[in-house]
């Protein structure tokens, strides 16, 4: 019987020193603990990674000189470029300006150029879209004023071509390890290859700077200044390629009649 009541004195004694709460309570003060815990750390964890924005494939970039010129869309409508076409929204905004000019040749060139991008934006085997720019924090990050930079920063981030008529971006672009077709030298490469000792027929449309030249024309433009055709006006005749001269300007021929 004694040491029936020690061992029962020495429960009671350790009821003494246990706390009084029972192990559900207990459960519940642990997970409130640990969601305060959560909450404080919340402001602590890591952003989530933006979303890439996707690339342009194959990105043909048009800039206004381009667009006003207009010979373009024609090498596009024979379906020789391969890619998705682009033009700025500052681009479009730029054509329109010059569409409301108040000069009336400017006003004219201004038109036609929207409604040729309106045309190929309609054409089937064609893909064009109109690009917004870039947002006014990153214009004004990269220091992109003109629209001549914008069109270059664009075509770089998507690894793209600019096609322009505007030599001075033909060569900034390629400064900036861009890309750019010059339509006019383009142009110049179709020509054709007259070489002295040709023989050509050609229409004398209007006398030289001398008063004995008569002045043609190739079909694609080349000038050709025959001696002594002055009197043929109108006609057309047999002439012999004696020499051919580079100009900044393009070629010029000079024949004789045969």
């Amino acid at each position: 019987m004694a040491k029936k009541k020690k061992i029962e004195k020495k429960q009671k004694d350790s009821e003494k020193h246990t706390s009084g709460f029972s192990p559900k309570i207990v459960g519940l003060i642990a997970d409130e603990v640990a969601k305060t815990v959560v909450r404080r750390l919340t402001p602590f964890r890591r952003p989530k990674k933006r979303k890439k924005i996707k690339k342009i494939e194959n990105a043909i970039f048009l800039d206004t000189s381009a667009i006003i010129d207009g010979r373009i869309f024609d090498v596009i409508g024979l379906g020789l470029f391969y890619g998705t076409f682009v033009v700025l929204e500052s681009i479009l905004l730029e054509l329109k300006h010059i569409a409301d000019s108040q000069d009336a040749v400017k006003r004219e060139r201004g038109r036609k150029g929207l409604e040729l991008l309106e045309k190929a934006k309609k054409a089937k085997r064609v893909k064009f879209i109109v690009l917004p720019d870039e947002k006014k924090e990153v214009i004004k990050e990269k220091n992109l004023k003109e629209v001549d930079e914008r069109l270059i920063h664009g075509a770089r981030v998507n690894k793209g071509k600019i096609i322009t008529c505007d030599y001075n971006l033909e060569k900034k672009s390629s400064i900036s390890g861009v890309v750019a077709i010059n339509v006019n030298t383009l142009a110049a490469s179709l020509k054709v290859r007259a070489v002295p000792g040709e023989a050509l027929h050609i229409k004398i449309l209007h006398t030289g700077k001398e008063a004995t030249q008569g002045v043609g024309y190739l079909d694609d433009g080349t000038m050709i200044v025959v001696e002594n055709a002055s009197a043929d006006l109108g006609k057309a005749i047999d002439v012999l390629v004696a020499r051919v001269i580079q100009t900044t300007a393009g070629r010029i021929l000079f024949a004789k009649k045969i």
